[in-house]
């Protein structure tokens, strides 16, 4: 399995270290392996409430913070939709264009080969939302930062919580994640 998590952090509001990246490393595996995806790789962005809201305000038109925001990378081809997924509902954007040649090309197949992944996509969390949010619930951040992880990476692979069956499904895969990486309330 080839799954990889790339991350950034730009804010202050809580030290990301090095055991929680490994934790965050160990979902994703634990994550991929459930749901059979062996390859890609996922961007994880640690930020503050203020640039998770410009996000939600810009992509889904929503102007207030959120939890987390994912952006699925896979490929589009023309008219097809593109949904940009949040914790509390959706937005459909019309994917308009067609593919250059230089996109459609073997590039690809060259680049696995010098140890490239095709990227998921990308996982923007607000650090203060899961700070609050795992004060709420009574566990830890994070417990809570891997729940959001969690969750963005079943969005980015097609996941959704708009009616309560779907809900159901996916936040029973996740709590079953976090089960398997010891991450219990």
């Amino acid at each position: 399995m080839s799954l990889k998590l790339s991350w950034n952090s730009e804010q202050t509001a809580y030290e990301i270290t090095p055991a929680l990246i490994e934790k965050l490393e160990m979902l994703l595996r634990l994550a991929g392996k459930q749901e059979e995806v062996s390859d890609g790789e996922v961007a994880l962005t640690f930020v503050d409430d203020e640039a998770i809201q410009e996000l939600n305000k810009q992509y889904r038109g929503l102007d207030k913070p959120t939890d987390v925001l994912s952006f699925a990378m896979r490929e589009m081809g023309e008219d097809e939709i593109e949904i940009i997924y949040g914790d509390d509902g959706f937005e459909e954007v019309e994917y308009a264009g067609e593919k250059d040649e230089e996109e459609s090309g073997t590039a690809e197949d060259d680049d696995e080969e010098d140890g490239y992944e095709e990227p998921l996509g990308d996982i923007i969390i607000s650090v203060p939302r899961a700070i609050a949010q795992a004060d709420e619930y009574g566990h830890s951040v994070e417990r809570e930062l891997g729940f959001l992880f969690v969750h963005g990476f079943l969005h980015l692979i097609g996941y959704d919580h708009q009616d309560e069956e779907e809900e159901k499904v996916m936040f029973g895969k996740q709590e079953q994640i976090l089960q398997q990486a010891g991450l219990t309330r």
